[in-house]
């Protein structure tokens, strides 16, 4: 199972350099799972950068994957991955979403790096 970050989903829809790096991880969806706060930091993202017709066809493309929404057992495992790993909010959702099913995360976001089972690629 693979989480994809929302610093790595933007480098794939930009297709920049570094987008080949994770298109395995976000094509192969029978595999994918997207915590519900990545759709909400890449639509904002997008959105601003962007418009709102872009937005909607990420997040269409997100969807794809299995949603994972935020409920009381995630949030609680997610804040104590915030304080253990000193990660912020969404990063410690997406985190403790990975986590919990035992996925590998893909990210650029140096607040990963070093973490069981995350694949980082600098930008």
């Amino acid at each position: 199972m693979n989480v994809v970050d929302s610093s790595a989903w933007l480098s794939y829809f930009a297709g920049d350099k570094y987008s080949d790096y994770f298109a395995k991880s976000i094509e192969t969806i029978d595999e994918l799972l997207v915590p519900s706060i990545t759709i909400t930091e890449v639509f904002k993202t997008i959105l601003r950068q962007r418009d709102e017709e872009a937005a909607l066809l990420a997040t269409a493309h997100m969807e794809q994957g299995k949603v994972v929404s935020l409920d009381v057992e995630l949030s609680v495992v997610a804040a104590y991955y915030g304080v253990e790993h000193g990660l912020p909010l969404a990063d410690s959702i997406i985190y403790a979403t990975a986590q919990k099913y035992n996925a590998t995360l893909w990210t650029q976001d140096t607040d990963f790096k070093g973490l069981k089972d995350v694949k980082f690629h600098p930008r």
